[in-house]
């Protein structure tokens, strides 16, 4: 059985342990043995041990339960978000978008307040006079596709749009300096369509327009 060779120790057996739970040997739920047992196991500390149970706490893997144990609650390590994001092609990032911004179109069509409606209007007016650069014409876009999350009236929405932005900002702006948009009143006649379904209730509609859109847009950056 493996055991702790170099510092830093606690490091050292919160891997250790990790490897030993991909493996199989404690399942999802079931509880690791005592601390006696699992520290000789290891050869380390109790002290040491301990200090690598909180570390994979931490990581979500374990969840120590007092007076009742130390149970498995994940059996890898969940990746950083923002790494996932970097990483992914931009297509399956689109497509996430489609995801969330068709669903929140139709909640803001059914959960619109009149100001709402008024920061959308704002930003579909900005939108349309940013022709001057194209940092600036992808942050004004972006910015009233945020309106339309904000109208849903859903925090996580909100929360996973931002999470997206970064990655979907900066291949934005690439492609458009490449190959500018063929006609930019058809995409902003778009937007339009998306306000106005919006504005007049349609949840259909507004995830509808939101769909072809972005699917659009997948296929452009793609």
């Amino acid at each position: 059985m493996a055991t702790v060779q170099r510092q830093p120790l606690a490091a050292q057996a919160a891997q250790l342990l990790l490897e030993r739970i991909k493996a199989g040997e404690w399942r999802l739920g079931h509880k690791l043995p005592g601390e006696t047992t699992l520290a000789a196991q290891l050869g380390v500390g109790r002290s040491t041990l301990r200090e690598a149970i909180r570390e994979l706490a931490g990581q979500g893997v374990l969840e120590s339960r007092q007076g009742a144990g130390v149970f498995v609650t994940a059996l890898d390590v969940t990746e950083d978000w923002d790494a996932v994001l970097r990483r992914a092609d931009i297509r399956a990032v689109i497509e996430a978008r489609v995801a969330i911004e068709a669903e929140a179109a139709a909640l803001a069509a059914d959960r619109r307040t009149p100001a709402d409606l008024r920061l959308m209007r704002r930003a579909l007016s900005v939108r349309a006079a940013a022709d001057d650069s194209v940092e600036h014409l992808v942050d004004a876009d972006t910015a009233f596709h945020r309106t339309v999350i904000v109208a849903a009236h859903n925090e996580i929405l909100l929360q996973l749009f931002d999470a997206f932005v970064p990655r979907v900002h900066r291949a934005m702006a690439d492609m458009l300096r490449i190959r500018p948009m063929a006609d930019p009143s058809a995409d902003h006649r778009a937007h339009e369509q998306l306000f106005e379904a919006i504005r007049s209730r349609s949840a259909d509609a507004a995830a509808g327009v939101s769909r072809v859109h972005l699917n659009a847009l997948k296929s452009a950056l793609a």
